[in-house]
């Protein structure tokens, strides 16, 4: 039989926090902290001006990219740039771009203007070379997503496809990324 302790009111948050404390070690032993480094990735880290088409309209963006969370992840944040024309579809981002070691692929969550339904799903990756393509399996159909790194230039590309309503792949954004004069 087992009786039920009441335990005295002063009691209570003392052995939440002892209880919360020992979870939270726990976690931790079972999580690797080791840095995360990426002669790939490293070259995103930044600021960039990006220019191009997204879905046929033009994009004038700024683009912040710097390493986060015990250097985990590569924290991107996209916003339309203040100097884009008043008639341009204004945008927000926060892209958080890691990597998995057990499954030896590229991880990138995408939290933006458009709401937690698209934030739903996350984007799985391979690199080649110098490009890293995403995969997004959502629920109306999957869409990729590639940063490709010109070592020439010092410039990335980022393109974006999605399947249309015949199964065709088809540009939903084309975009070229420059290193920021400012």
């Amino acid at each position: 039989m087992i009786r039920s302790v009441k335990l005295p009111r002063h009691l209570h948050k003392p052995l939440f926090i002892t209880l919360f404390a020992g979870l939270l070690c726990a976690r931790c032993g079972a999580q690797s902290t080791t840095e995360w480094r990426d002669d790939l990735v490293d070259h995103m880290v930044g600021r960039w001006e990006l220019q191009g088409q997204v879905m046929g309209r033009a994009a004038h963006h700024e683009v912040q990219a710097e390493w986060t969370l015990n250097h985990l992840f590569l924290r991107i944040y996209e916003k339309t740039a203040t100097g884009a024309p008043a008639s341009e579809r204004r945008y927000e981002a926060i892209w958080f771009l890691g990597y998995d070691p057990v499954s030896e692929r590229y991880v990138l969550h995408l939290l933006d203007v458009f709401g937690g339904r698209f934030s739903e799903t996350l984007g799985y990756g391979t690199r080649e070379g110098n490009a890293i393509r995403f995969v997004f399996e959502y629920p109306d159909g999957p869409f990729h997503t590639t940063y490709r790194w010109n070592s020439d230039n010092d410039t990335w590309q980022w393109l974006m496809e999605q399947k249309d309503k015949d199964g065709k792949w088809t540009n939903f954004a084309g975009l070229k990324l420059t290193r920021s004069r400012r």
